[in-house]
């Protein structure tokens, strides 16, 4: 089975292939050689699970994530789903600006209540992902009416605390403002979209937010 390497991260590799007649991206985790090996076996494997436990919730729920197809514990690798011609939204951002669009207009405000909105419908399901960035959200043609599909639940948690769901949208508003230049007004409107969206325990995430970036700024001012 020939494979194409798409991309590689600290955690593992994505490979485009082919397996029983569909396209798929092929998820192969890295052993850490810090780590004894019978550990390193047992986090590995438990990722995997989770992995794909959260995009198969996802799923059951309506959220867009890849078809689970298959999951090879002996190899460390997850066969999911392959979304042809789609996009990150980082790269969507991108493209978007370097068209002379900026980040509060009309398109990029939809884009930001669109991903509020998912993430009221993934946290009303007490799914945490662990890792929200826009290189983890895809899109694809027609991009600017696209489902947003999420990826790479290698981090995700199943938990009912505003606390954790605050640390995700915090993980989420720093990526952002850091990659992304001007996007101060996108990210309060996608936060100003769930807030409203999602009703009194959307409202208490947010509060939740305001804390965790509390914590966040004396961490950066005292170490």
């Amino acid at each position: 089975m020939d494979r194409e390497l798409v991309t590689q991260g600290a955690e593992g590799r994505l490979y485009a292939t082919e397996w029983l007649g569909h396209s798929v991206i092929v998820k192969h985790r890295f052993s850490k050689q810090y780590r004894h090996p019978d550990l390193d076996i047992y986090i590995t494997n438990e990722r995997m699970k989770a992995e794909a436990r959260a995009l198969t919730r996802c799923r059951s729920y309506g959220i867009k994530t890849p078809a689970v197809y298959d999951v090879d514990f002996n190899k460390s690798e997850i066969v999911l789903e392959k979304f042809t011609d789609s996009v990150t939204i980082r790269n969507f951002i991108y493209e978007t600006v370097k068209n002379k669009l900026t980040m509060d207009s009309p398109v990029m405000l939809n884009m930001a209540e669109r991903i509020g909105k998912l993430l009221v419908k993934m946290h009303s399901n007490n799914i945490i992902h662990g890792d929200l960035t826009t290189s983890n959200m895809l899109l694809v043609p027609p991009y600017d009416l696209s489902d947003i599909i999420l990826i790479d639940f290698g981090l995700s948690s199943v938990d009912e605390r505003a606390e954790d769901k605050a640390v995700d949208l915090y993980v989420l508003e720093r990526a952002i403002l850091s990659t992304h230049p001007n996007t101060e007004h996108f990210v309060a409107h996608l936060l100003a979209t769930y807030e409203n969206t999602g009703g009194e325990s959307a409202r208490d995430v947010i509060k939740r937010l305001n804390e965790v970036r509390l914590r966040g700024r004396k961490k950066l001012c005292f170490g």
